[in-house]
């Protein structure tokens, strides 16, 4: 009786798997014609003139300064909260990618790493040369009085490698107020600094994305400065840091007399506010003067 049974449903059992397939099959059409071209196809159509193989974009670089770590080496700070004093103790060290502590740099600019501390404000800002122990930890004491969110940046090259800067947060507790900037428009032709009876004037713009040329000129006294003596190896040494991130930018000094100019190639990425801090070192005592400038979009 079974098997009878089983005689007679396998010829109807593969009928009906027959028109279900037929069904999916017409089904799958009518959705195709309504929906498109599939969406995995899409993509490499758009990629006019290239083969569908080719290998996608390389992403954007990111700025220097907005990561703890990069290329393998990280910025690790001993304490990220801190209170706040005239000279408070900051200690930390550069990481390789092995994790061991990094103990061997190329010295650049006179110095094995630059450190360079900033309020998030932009206010407050420090140039610093912490000194390193023979475990790769280094070591400086910072003016952090004011309390707010700090941003660090350690700019140094592994002995061999290329330049990095790596950056990190520190926070003061306290009653933080951070107090506004005012940009000079990209159209203005000078910007002026006075800092412990120097006035230093600012000229050129700067184009994002092109290398621009800032010249910078120094007076004391309302008399030109012709005597500067070298500090990192120049005769100044210029941060340049935008407003909106803090991206850190590397800002290069061109050759020329000891003042009363000192000319710095900027190379900005984006159009914006940015904010420029110049040492310059004049009768033996550094000084800095800091600028607010609007870089103006390229092609303009």
């Amino acid at each position: 009786m079974n098997s009878a049974r089983q005689e007679l449903d396998a010829p109807t059992k593969l009928v009906g798997f027959v028109v279900g397939i037929a069904f999916l099959f017409l089904a799958a059409l009518f959705v195709g014609d309504k929906i498109g071209p599939d969406a995995q196809a899409t993509p490499a159509a758009s990629h006019t003139g290239h083969d569908a193989h080719d290998e996608p974009a390389a992403p954007a670089a990111v700025p220097a300064g907005l990561q703890a770590t990069q290329d393998g080496y990280t910025l690790e700070l001993d304490r990220s909260v801190v209170e706040s004093g005239p000279e408070v103790p900051v200690t930390f060290t550069i990481s390789e990618p092995d994790g061991s502590a990094l103990t061997d740099y190329d010295v650049m600019h006179t110095e094995e790493l630059h450190l360079i501390v900033v309020r998030r404000d932009l206010m407050d800002f420090q140039h610093v040369h912490p000194t390193r122990d023979a475990s790769g930890t280094w070591s400086t004491a910072l003016d952090l009085t004011r309390p707010g969110p700090y941003r660090l940046f350690a700019d140094f090259t592994p002995t061999g490698g290329e330049n990095i800067t790596l950056g990190a947060e520190l926070t003061v507790p306290g009653d933080y107020r951070p107090e506004p900037l005012s940009a000079q428009p990209p159209s203005t032709p000078n910007v002026t600094s006075r800092v412990d009876g120097y006035t230093v004037t600012l000229a050129g713009a700067v184009t994002a994305g092109e290398n621009s040329t800032v010249s910078l000129t120094i007076d004391q006294n309302g008399r030109e400065v012709t005597d500067l003596e070298p500090y990192l190896g120049a005769y100044g040494h210029l941060v340049a840091l935008r407003a909106d991130d803090l991206a850190y930018l590397h800002v290069h000094p061109e050759d020329g007399p000891p003042g009363p100019t000192v000319d710095f190639t900027v190379d900005a990425p984006t159009a914006g506010t940015y904010a420029l801090y110049l040492d310059f070192q004049h009768q033996g005592v550094v000084h800095t003067a800091e600028f607010t400038i609007e870089a103006q979009e390229g092609g303009a």
